[in-house]
């Protein structure tokens, strides 16, 4: 199975193929991301890597985490689990039940 990386400090100009491309360098590249702002669809300047070993991915991290790319100084790093967010808004339904008048 693939280990999944998180790639920061990425220019604004990066594209999922371009990440793909320098991925390649340190291994076979399942999927490569760059993450997009929902509203403008411009870059969040960060993006996730998955690799298909172990390995690729270790040899990736040592080879890319700093390098420049851009202009700037790539982080890489093995990709956390998704934290859980609080529910931001919307209604969950409901309401108050019965209330007895007099």
């Amino acid at each position: 199975m693939g280990k999944k990386l998180y790639v920061g400090n990425l220019p604004f100009s990066a594209t999922d193929e371009s990440l793909h491309e320098i991925f390649s360098q340190a291994g076979n590249v399942q999927s490569a991301k760059i993450i997009t702002d929902r509203d403008t669809g411009r870059s969040k300047g960060f993006g996730f890597v998955e690799m298909s070993s172990d390995q690729e991915a270790a040899d990736a991290i040592q080879k890319f985490n700093g390098a420049e790319y851009g202009g700037r100084n790539m982080t890489v790093a093995e990709a956390r689990p998704m934290a859980p967010r609080d529910d931001r808004g919307g209604s969950r339904g409901g309401g108050g039940g019965r209330r007895d008048r007099w």
